[in-house]
């Protein structure tokens, strides 16, 4: 194991420093991802808050979902789905390399949003896309502090980047450019910006930028959260005396009894 992977008290920009300087191989786990390297670079990112790979490539018609997971199923085991759909014919290099670095960036801006403690390394772990095109950690790490300056610029709020987000009453996406309309008219109260990208087979980021601004011109807002369900209580909940008898039940019980 690399000095690097022993360290567990560094943020994670420093942690990838570190492994890129040890040129060292395997998947470091963040709060809001998962960087892939292959001798010290980044070959590959993940996460929840940005649609995948293989989302962009079928939702936008590059590619047919039966294509995709046939090279899956067929390459997978030997992280090689990459090459096997440039070697199938279903995409060019270039194309592939193109949409893998547009998910890699997106998916590295969310990894890094969080500057906390890195959460894990695994030595050794490779991702099942294989190599595509490896990118410098100092590289990955400028172009995610880029878009962070701009999308502050535009609306200081991160919350929009990753809440469910609703509209606000005077928001009509017949009234806006295009692509800002498109973004508002899936804006549900339950949508994430990740949804609404995949939705629109866009890129995150070009639909992060769209909707910050809808967010600086009072149009859109993160959802309230949900109200709990009610809580219906059930008599003797939280009492220890499960087997006390009900002794006004059994005094009436009684009273009826003389009676009779």
């Amino acid at each position: 194991m690399t000095a690097a992977a022993a360290r567990a008290d560094g943020s994670a920009p420093e942690l990838l420093d570190a492994l890129a300087a040890d040129r060292a191989t395997g998947a470091l786990t963040t709060r809001s991802g998962i960087f892939y390297l292959a001798a010290g670079h980044v070959v590959h990112v993940e996460s929840a808050h940005s649609p995948a790979l293989g989302d962009l490539l079928t939702r936008s018609g590059a590619l047919a979902p039966a294509g995709w997971w046939e090279a899956v199923e067929r390459a997978g085991a030997r992280q090689r789905v990459g090459r096997q759909l440039v070697d199938s014919g279903r995409l060019t290099a270039g194309a592939l390399e193109l949409a893998h670095l547009g998910a890699l960036f997106d998916a590295a801006y969310f990894a890094l949003a969080h500057d906390g403690t890195a959460l894990r390394f695994r030595p050794g772990v490779a991702h099942w896309l294989g190599g595509v095109r490896p990118v410098t950690v100092a590289t990955v790490l400028r172009e995610s502090y880029r878009r962070r300056a701009l999308l502050d610029r535009i609306w200081p709020d991160a919350a929009v980047d990753t809440a469910p987000l609703a509209r606000t009453p005077d928001a009509d996406p017949a009234v806006l450019p295009p692509r800002r309309g498109r973004a508002l008219a899936l804006v549900d109260g339950g949508r994430t910006a990740a949804q609404i990208a995949s939705a629109l087979a866009h890129r995150t980021f070009h639909t992060l930028v769209e909707l910050r601004r809808l967010a600086a011109d009072g149009l859109v807002a993160p959802a309230p959260p949900a109200p709990a369900p009610p809580v219906h209580p059930v008599p003797g909940a939280g009492r220890a005396d499960w087997d006390e008898p009900d002794t006004a039940l059994l005094r009436r019980l009684l009273d009826a009894l003389e009676a009779l």
